[in-house]
């Protein structure tokens, strides 16, 4: 319960500071998140910006196949205005220091990282992430103004993935 406190309080410093050349992102917090709901909040938002979620793990080969092409389209938009990455790992929560950051910086992933651990409550994060979901990974879901406007299940090519956010 303090780390939810401590990172909704965080967020909210976030969300409140002046940044000069900078974008104010609901992920600029990176690192373990506890309760699905704040991802969930952090992406329906009625802003006119499109929101990409990746969830993925270290271990899933798929994913990190496809995770290249999330860094390439992520770094080609990150200057957008209307546009918002994060790669959701779910690792196990334990493993976020020892491997997940590793992991981070040797795949020199620039998206913002957070890892879900919300394991407890699978059962209901999956199907609020989406009812199609089986929760097999990877999966990407796009989200604007507060609405799913995408969910796959299963690998999203660089090509793809640029035809989606156009």
């Amino acid at each position: 319960m303090n780390k939810y406190l401590t990172l909704v309080l965080l967020f909210l410093l976030t969300l409140s500071c002046k940044q000069e050349n900078t974008k104010s992102t609901p992920f600029a917090l990176e690192g373990v998140i506890e309760d699905y709901h704040v991802l969930l909040e952090a992406v329906n938002h009625q802003d006119d910006k499109m929101y990409v979620v990746n969830f993925w793990a270290t271990w899933c080969v798929p994913c990190v196949k496809e995770l290249p092409d999330f860094v390439q389209v992520y770094n080609e938009n990150k200057e957008r205005t209307d546009f918002e990455m994060v790669l959701v790992s779910l690792d196990r929560s334990s493993d976020f220091e020892t491997k997940v950051k590793p992991f981070i910086a040797e795949h020199q992933l620039t998206p913002p990282v957070v890892l879900l651990a919300d394991v407890k409550r699978m059962n209901e994060w999956i199907p609020a992430i989406d009812k199609t979901w089986s929760g097999a990974i990877p999966a990407t879901a796009i989200y604007k103004n507060g609405k799913q406007i995408y969910f796959h299940e299963g690998i999203v090519t660089e090509e793809e993935l640029k035809k989606l956010i156009q």
